[in-house]
């Protein structure tokens, strides 16, 4: 019986491993195609990738498209100290009074309608800080719209210089953060605040010191945007584009072999076919890529 057990168990591992051959290895029985990089075998790894990224968007977001932002202060939190910590800066704790003002500050950007540090009015981000009852010694605030996850938002913010100067100022023992969704200039938007600071009862007024603002949102580049994006992938989008990274080597591979296919096949467009499922898979990486770029700050 344990013979029998053992044979039937090799004959399932030589099938595997002739079923993979085939996939993935041009050779004579698969006519140096590899089934994995044929029109079924894309089709078929393009749905699947699809159906977990649908799956993952639906369990981490609530909805299949995944267009809710699951930005928390947690999480921005956890992301900005992650990034002191690579400074060996200390790390920031939440003080509810901030949290209160960035709040504060996210509402009268709706209800005025605009998206800058100081309100077309001349507010500046200092009045919440004293609104919500925080006196500082030192403060700063960074602003994200339409980013849907914390990593994003911080990402893009470390690559701002002045925007990574708050993240990394070593003066801040405190950090608020807001998440507000609302109507802006007539389309949804996600707004995030981020305030920090550091506290003073003893602060003289006007005497304050206060950073990393500017008048109004700053552009990020396409390179940047990218950079951002590839720092901030799903596990469900980066394993989709490890897979298509896979394919596109095997169709190299494919391409190496070009001169041993069939002759009815040397003598039409499968002779380059390598070729062009390579670029047309790098392509399809090239868009998943672009499509996770969002935001600004």
């Amino acid at each position: 019986m344990k013979a029998k057990q053992t044979k039937k168990l090799a004959r399932w591992r030589k099938n595997i491993r002739r079923h993979i051959k085939l996939a993935v290895v041009p050779h004579g029985a698969n006519q140096y195609r590899p089934h994995l990089i044929r029109r079924y075998g894309i089709a078929a790894v393009l749905i699947a990738i699809i159906a977990i990224q649908a799956g993952y968007n639906l369990t981490s977001t609530g909805t299949i498209l995944g267009d809710e932002a699951v930005v928390t202060p947690t999480a921005l939190l956890v992301d900005t100290n992650n990034e002191r910590s690579k400074q060996q800066l200390k790390p920031l704790k939440i003080d509810d009074r901030l949290s209160q003002a960035a709040f504060l500050k996210a509402q009268d950007m709706f209800q005025k309608q605009y998206w800058a540090h100081n309100a077309p009015d001349g507010t500046t981000p200092w009045q919440w800080f004293g609104q919500a009852g925080y006196n500082y010694a030192y403060a700063g605030e960074n602003l994200a719209k339409n980013y849907t996850t914390a990593e994003s938002a911080v990402a893009a913010w470390m690559a701002s210089p002045q925007h990574r100067a708050n993240i990394m100022n070593d003066h801040y023992t405190d950090a608020g953060f807001a998440v507000v969704d609302g109507i802006l200039n007539g389309e949804n938007a996600t707004l995030v605040v981020a305030l920090y600071g550091a506290p003073s009862s003893e602060i003289a007024a006007g005497a304050a010191k206060v950073s990393g603002v500017t008048q109004v949102a700053q552009p990020v580049g396409l390179v940047t945007q990218l950079g951002i994006a590839i720092q901030a992938l799903s596990p469900a989008i980066l394993g989709g584009l490890v897979l298509i990274l896979v394919m596109t080597i095997v169709a190299l591979f494919a391409h190496a072999y070009r001169s041993k296919l069939p002759k009815r096949l040397r003598q039409s467009w499968y002779r380059h076919h390598g070729l062009v499922k390579a670029g047309g898979l790098l392509g399809i990486g090239f868009i998943i890529l672009v499509l996770q770029i969002g935001g600004q700050i």
